[in-house]
């Protein structure tokens, strides 16, 4: 074995521990204003679309600030990128709770749109995570990485709690503080892959170059449906389960996080199974299952089994699918453009979850206590997805624009 292959062997494993465990404290803290959604709507009186507007708001910059954040890791690397993102997002995550004490719809608003900093880790992840595998293993890699967004899990489930033991400002304290931790041994800790090498090509070309690449359009639709699914659940479900459900806030909270470790725990296995049979066929069974699961859910099954089996499975497709989906974008992205990429495809991603609580909150039928139109719609996306996955990318064409052998 050579000294290049030995030092991969030796710090793969601690990085990407390191990497999932500050994406997962990044999404704890992108998605803090969701589980206390309820609360603010009461609080403040909102109405359906204030309330949609308020949860969505962190996903807008989490979205659009991936496409920076992976252009500056390609150039500064992982082990500078994680730091400074998640002392940025500290600061925010306090003034959050600021604008909450104080009752101002306007100033969450603000906040928030800046709290979405936290959710850009993910474009700092992949690249950091498949420059310390090769090829074969960066499915399982990114999906292990990937697991990171059950930081949306511990937020549904443990932020109102935290509320209710701690109280709702000490709480926010307690989440700047596990951010500043985290980074801190990140910068102690983490050390970028030997075969990393800094790519010092200013941003804007090399961002119009990834954009050139066919399969940069084609994965950022796919992961605007797969990931775009699950953020919009995690940080919406909490008033779907209020309004639908009439589940209080600790409840619905509980149920939501039940969902988004489902699809965490689904997501490494749909890496793994794509490293195997190839993530087209993976991709396919999750817009498939996500399609017949949104039809499910429609039609308002009774809780608990029947509503949380559904929920679940739901949760589970969508989860295969992100996992297949970045399994894809490290086969065919060349490996100087991976972080370009993938700040662009995961743009696309938190984008996808940016819209349909506003939909859904648009949509809603307040008399019959009904979501079924922003329902029948992500069937009608699915099903674009399902065809688009099999029959619309074209493996050879892609492959050779994106310089992969």
């Amino acid at each position: 074995m050579s000294q290049h292959q030995q030092a991969l062997e030796a710090g793969r494993g601690r990085n990407l521990a390191l990497a999932t465990a500050a994406f997962a404290i990044s999404f704890w803290a992108w998605n803090v204003i969701g589980p206390l959604g309820v609360r603010y709507a009461d609080l403040l009186d909102l109405s359906a679309g204030e309330k949609s507007l308020l949860v969505a708001t962190p996903v807008l910059v989490g979205s659009l600030g991936r496409i920076i954040a992976g252009a500056m890791t390609d150039r500064f690397g992982g082990r500078v990128m994680f730091p400074v993102l998640m002392l940025i997002s500290a600061p925010f995550v306090l003034l959050v709770a600021f604008a909450g004490d104080r009752g101002s719809y306007t100033m969450l608003l603000v906040f928030g749109f800046f709290l979405g900093i936290a959710g850009t880790t993910f474009a700092v992840g992949i690249p950091f995570v498949n420059a310390w595998f090769e090829k074969p293993r960066r499915g399982f890699a990114t999906g292990v990485f990937g697991a990171g967004m059950g930081g949306t899990a511990l937020s549904s489930f443990f932020t109102p709690r935290m509320v209710e033991w701690f109280g709702y400002g000490l709480t926010h304290v307690l989440i700047a503080a596990a951010l500043v931790a985290v980074a801190a041994l990140c910068w102690v800790m983490m050390r970028d892959s030997p075969a990393w090498a800094p790519n010092t090509d200013p941003v804007v070309p090399k961002l119009v170059g990834a954009l050139k690449l066919p399969i940069t359009w084609q994965m950022s639709f796919l992961y605007a449906v797969a990931f775009g699914g699950f953020v919009a659940f995690s940080t919406y479900l909490p008033t779907y389960l209020k309004d639908v459900y009439d589940f209080d806030l600790a409840a619905a909270g509980t149920r939501t996080a039940g969902f988004a470790l489902a699809a965490v725990a689904a997501r490494p296995l749909g890496g793994m199974i794509s490293d195997k049979v190839g993530p087209k066929i993976v991709t396919g069974v999750s817009m498939l299952g996500t399609l017949v699961m949104a039809g499910v859910v429609a039609l308002r099954p009774a809780p608990e089994i029947p509503a949380g089996l559904g929920f679940i499975l739901l949760a589970l497709f969508l989860g295969l699918g992100t996992g297949a989906i970045f399994a894809w974008v490290a086969q065919l992205a060349p490996p100087e453009r991976v972080g370009s990429v993938t700040g662009i495809v995961g743009a696309a991603g938190g984008l996808g979850g940016f819209f349909p609580p506003l939909v859904m909150g648009a949509t809603y039928d307040a008399a019959d206590r009904d979501y079924t139109v922003g329902l029948l719609l992500l069937m009608v996306v699915a099903l674009v997805a399902l065809a688009f996955s099999q029959w619309g990318i074209r493996k050879g064409v892609s492959r050779s624009r994106a310089g992969s052998p």
